[in-house]
């Protein structure tokens, strides 16, 4: 029973975490159904509400682009199958070359897949439901648009928070981030190669997290912009969008470090004692950056820790002799530089930061 349960919880998590968009693509519908039908005149605009549907999705993103691709592959699959099936007649035969002619007219106008698929259905529906000389060629394409004016105006009275998922998707991306630094910061003190290496295989797998992240900052701007009640959103979400692109280079810079350490512990090479230490405030800083962002708040914590980490990264303290050991400190460096501009600093002011690296000792 206790399995049951714990599936039960684990499927109404998933639901509603969907719930919005469910409700969106439903209100959609209908709202589309009912203006082509009671504003516009149409007797029966199947089209409006699959426009809206598929104008909203369930995964959000590029919906302005969307509607557009609707209009065109309404457009492409009408005007193909009208052309053709007026000439050829419809059956089995001739339904499969429209199809396969409207496609290709589609993807030669656009490589979005949304106006090959309409444009397919289009073709479908003019060879089979609505032949030429029915009617309806000049109202499908009012529908269309109908349904995905509906779309966009269902987002905007009713839009997703645009910082809900890049918020979870920031929190794994930088989560995958801290927890790097601190694999290899244990792998170093305790001259572990094994666990090097299994830190370097977690590193290489993170780049679905940056995409997914930056998919998220994608669609939550686009909420942003079109929905007015998210407006005040806009701020806090520019502060993730500042954070991607550094903390990408951070974890690519890190995965550098971690390949160059597992070579000089393989090799032998003693590396500086100070190392473990300033990886682990690297990590905390990070901790402190993923809490400052998900409060909504300018990340002067942040900053200021990554900077006092980044102070320690001077030639005296941690010197090599190795080609390895060389670079992981060179490495460390261009971490700090990535996180400080994680922070809002550009590259300059960042590089700023770091202690001279031809300082020498007193």
């Amino acid at each position: 029973m206790g399995a049951v349960r714990d599936e039960l919880a684990r499927r109404l998590k998933r639901w509603r975490s969907t719930a919005l968009p469910i409700v969106q693509a439903a209100l959609g519908a209908g709202l589309a159904w009912l203006v082509a039908t009671d504003l516009v005149g149409h007797a029966r605009p199947f089209f409006a509400p699959i426009a809206a549907v598929v104008c909203l999705g369930v995964s959000l993103g590029q919906r302005l682009r969307r509607v557009v691709e609707l209009v065109v592959g309404v457009v492409v699959g009408i005007g193909v199958g009208d052309l053709l099936i007026s000439r050829i007649g419809s059956g089995p035969w001739q339904i499969a070359l429209v199809v396969a002619l409207a496609m290709s007219a589609a993807v030669l106008l656009d490589s979005g897949a949304v106006i090959a698929l309409q444009s397919a259905s289009s073709a479908v529906l003019v060879a089979t439901l609505l032949p030429p000389g029915g009617g309806g060629e000049l109202d499908r394409m009012v529908d269309a648009l109908v349904g995905g004016l509906v779309g966009l105006v269902v987002t905007a009275l009713l839009p997703a928070n645009p910082l809900t998922v890049a918020q979870r998707q920031a929190k794994v991306v930088l989560g995958e981030l801290t927890t790097a630094l601190r694999g290899v910061a244990t792998a170093i003190a305790e001259n572990d190669s094994v666990q090097a290496a299994g830190v370097l295989a977690r590193l290489r797998d993170s780049q679905e997290a940056i995409d997914e992240f930056r998919s998220a900052l994608q669609t939550g701007g686009e909420i942003a912009a079109i929905a007015p009640i998210r407006w005040r959103r806009r701020d806090e979400l520019k502060r993730y969008a500042t954070t991607a692109v550094p903390v990408d280079f951070a974890l690519r810079n890190t995965r550098v470090l971690t390949r160059r350490a597992l070579t000089a512990l393989h090799d032998g090479e003693r590396m500086p004692d100070a190392l473990p230490e300033l990886l682990r405030s690297y990590a905390d800083a990070v901790d402190v950056l993923r809490a400052e962002l998900g409060r909504g708040q300018e990340p002067r914590q942040a900053r200021a820790a990554i900077r006092d980490a980044a102070a320690a990264a001077t030639p005296q303290r941690l010197g090599g002799d190795g080609f390895s050991t060389r670079v992981v400190l060179a490495q460390v460096r261009s971490v700090a530089v990535d996180l400080l501009q994680a922070t809002g600093l550009t590259r300059a002011e960042a590089a700023q930061a770091l202690p001279p690296i031809n300082r020498k000792a007193s």
